[in-house]
């Protein structure tokens, strides 16, 4: 078994690789409204699927966290839903969670599987 962590920073990595599945810690975006946070999280999440083999398509499933849920959750699935890939859409759980700096409004944690 060979396990592969890909930007480390001393507490953690950003991407972990076994098994052929692929593990993106907590992508965040700080600047905007909760639609430019989520499309800013939902780029560095394409990102560094397409950087270490993978891609939308084979995301097995997401993890959102929200700042406010009550008020968040339908514009931040404006923009998710847009991004989603018809028929390839992942398992999915969402919460509410306080955050670790104030001005984060959401927060994704992604595994997918490796092409």
């Amino acid at each position: 078994m060979s396990i592969q962590r890909f930007e480390g920073n001393g507490r953690m990595s950003n991407v972990v690789i076994n098994n052929n599945v692929m593990y993106l810690s907590g992508q965040v975006c700080a600047e905007g409204d909760i639609k430019e946070q989520t499309a800013g999280v939902l780029a560095k999440i394409e990102n560094l699927l397409n950087k270490y083999g993978s891609d939308k398509e084979n995301i097995l499933s997401v993890t959102i966290y929200l700042k406010d849920i009550a008020r968040d959750f339908a514009d931040m699935n404006s923009v998710y839903d847009a991004w989603t890939v018809d028929g390839f859409e992942p398992a999915r759980a969402c919460v509410e969670a306080k955050m670790a700096r104030e001005q984060l409004l959401v927060e994704m944690s992604v595994v997918a599987a490796v092409k």
